[in-house]
């Protein structure tokens, strides 16, 4: 069940839930479960504290967490700069999805649904804080950067969008994957994202319930221009030479493509993968809906003997993290 969030409860100096005359003001507004409990670490206070006055701290937030559902989110920052970034995130980008994802809720309370990155003035995934509290079990990472651009006449790649996740906001993403008890979607453009996901499975600090989605890439690409791999199947099988013994759940896409007529579609699930796949992604002659899309998906994996999975078989296969 996701929730709205509709108001921000700051937590300062009163670590209190009982008597907490701020809490029941914010409960009463946002009607019930729809509060985000928050507390900023600032750096100005925080760097002067001694060891023992920390430690107590950090044994009351974890209490805080506790009491709250798992539900307070944690920010370091000065309140003046993250205050207004995380009412802005409430009051707009998550609004929207859930205002999106509200009739197919209706329908299916138990879908797993999750965001996109959002583009704003940066690409930025703090969305995905409050979206955790009014109640998301997915989350997302693309865990790397790529040229993305049109093509001339010739076929040669044009223009200047560089979409760019740095190590740091890799790391900072994976981060709010834990705290908030995401499973990360890990969207793979190229080979350099896997080996940056493979780099986090290896250390023991992928977050878990991540999935991995093989983006493969039409000769149209993304917007015209072509990127990471073609999808045929040698391209599949050194991808899964790269996760071999990780055991991550793996789905196969094409993007610019049709992913259930492609080369890659009957090997992934011969091989124990999944599909990815829908009108966003779909490139042909035709024009589909999701409905048929999905629909020719699920003739092939019964093609296959592969059982499509209930929302919440595919929770356990992803080993999303349980509220």
């Amino acid at each position: 069940r996701v929730t709205a969030v509709t108001s921000v409860l700051w937590f300062r100096r009163d670590l209190r839930l009982g008597d907490n005359p701020a809490l029941l003001a914010a409960r009463d507004a946002a009607g019930g479960d729809g509060v985000l409990p928050l507390f900023v670490l600032d750096d100005v206070l925080r760097t002067p504290a001694g060891a023992p006055r920390l430690a107590f701290l950090y044994g009351c937030l974890r209490e805080l967490d506790e009491a709250t559902g798992g539900r307070l989110v944690v920010l370091r920052g000065r309140p003046e700069d993250v205050l207004p970034r995380v009412v802005r995130e409430v009051g707009a980008t998550v609004q929207r999805y859930l205002d999106g994802w509200g009739p197919a809720l209706a329908v299916r309370p138990d879908a797993l649904i999750y965001p996109t990155v959002h583009f704003g003035e940066r690409i930025s995934y703090e969305h995905l804080v409050p979206l955790a509290a009014a109640g998301l079990r997915v989350g997302l990472c693309d865990p790397g950067s790529v040229n993305l651009g049109a093509a001339d006449a010739d076929g040669v790649p044009t223009g200047g969008l560089v979409y760019v996740n740095s190590f740091e906001t890799i790391a900072r993403v994976f981060e709010i994957c834990d705290q908030h008890q995401l499973g990360p979607s890990l969207a793979i453009y190229e080979p350099g994202f896997l080996q940056t996901t493979m780099a986090w499975w290896r250390a023991g600090r992928l977050p878990r319930g991540a999935m991995v989605k093989l983006y493969f890439s039409a000769e149209r690409g993304y917007a015209g221009a072509a990127f990471g791999l073609s999808p045929t199947v040698k391209a599949l099988d050194a991808y899964l030479e790269m996760m071999e013994g990780s055991g991550l759940p793996w789905a196969v896409s094409v993007f610019g493509g049709d992913v259930v007529a492609s080369p890659v579609a009957r090997p992934a699930l011969e091989r124990g993968g999944h599909l990815h796949l829908g009108i966003e992604f779909y490139g042909g002659d035709r024009t589909p809906t999701n409905v048929e899309l999905v629909s020719e998906a699920v003739a092939l994996c019964n093609e296959v003997g592969r059982p499509v999975a209930t929302p919440d078989q595919a929770a356990e296969i992803l080993d999303l993290p349980r509220r």
